[in-house]
């Protein structure tokens, strides 16, 4: 693949701290490799501005191999920009074109509040899975792998829904700012297992309640989540998610 250079324009939004209002700062930045991760391009801009004195991007990241699910930067209207299933560390620059200008957010959601600049607080996904998201198992000898027999379709859906990364790109990317997706997905992983069980009804119940606590809004199936997570988690998680919840819900009241 042809490697080369571009300079490009950068419209970052910019945040001290939860409480104050926030605005975009213009940068330009100049002699990007088209090989560079956004985030790489996002390391030497911050390296200009610490050489002029100026205060650096805050901007979440980790392990820069799409897993750990930090990277949420909301790109010209995307969440992890142009790319499909992909995470912004995995988004490189030959995505963009020399000259061009680019938009940088962070995610926008009530449930997500700005920390700094491009960091939001995303806790309420902890709070979440802390409502729900665990099982009942007995300790001791390790039990053998084929003890418990499971359908291969339910495995691999088990292991897809598990493949979520609890990045909120879902979030981000819907108008109601639902985290119906991320909640069905941890719901669902253990709902197709015979070892989620036992909390079964009392796990869907308790993190769909800490979902509406956290004031994350309604679900309107118009599939935007389905289509920027980057692990794509399918909307078939949600229709599991609310069979799960309205089973519980009658069960509760028997």
């Amino acid at each position: 693949m042809e490697h080369y250079n571009m300079n490009l324009t950068l419209k970052v939004w910019r945040q001290k701290n939860t409480k104050e209002k926030g605005h975009f700062e213009t940068y330009n930045v100049k002699g990007i490799s088209s090989e560079m991760s956004f985030l790489e391009m996002f390391d030497v801009l911050n390296e200009d501005l610490v050489h002029e004195n100026k205060e650096p991007i805050a901007f979440d990241h980790d392990c820069r191999e799409g897993i750990c699910g930090m990277c949420s930067m909301y790109i010209n209207g995307r969440p992890h920009g142009p790319w499909n299933a992909t995470t912004t560390c995995q988004l490189h620059m030959r995505a963009f074109k020399d000259g061009e200008t680019i938009t940088v957010e962070p995610w926008r959601a009530q449930a997500f509040p700005v920390i700094k600049d491009l960091v939001v607080d995303r806790s309420a996904f902890d709070r979440i899975i802390q409502a729900g998201g665990y099982i009942s198992v007995n300790t001791g000898v390790t039990v053998d792998a084929n003890a418990t027999p499971i359908s291969k379709v339910n495995a691999d859906k088990a292991f897809s829904t598990a493949a979520c990364i609890g990045c909120g790109a879902c979030v981000a990317a819907c108008k109601n700012s639902s985290a119906m997706l991320f909640t069905s997905a941890k719901i669902s992983q253990l709902a197709l297992l015979p070892q989620g069980e036992p909390e079964r009804h009392k796990r869907a119940l308790d993190m769909v309640h800490q979902m509406d606590e956290e004031g994350f809004g309604s679900c309107t199936n118009t599939g935007a989540c389905e289509a920027v997570c980057p692990k794509e988690i399918t909307l078939e998680s949600i229709a599991r998610m609310n069979r799960e919840f309205l089973s519980a819900s009658v069960v509760s009241e028997d």
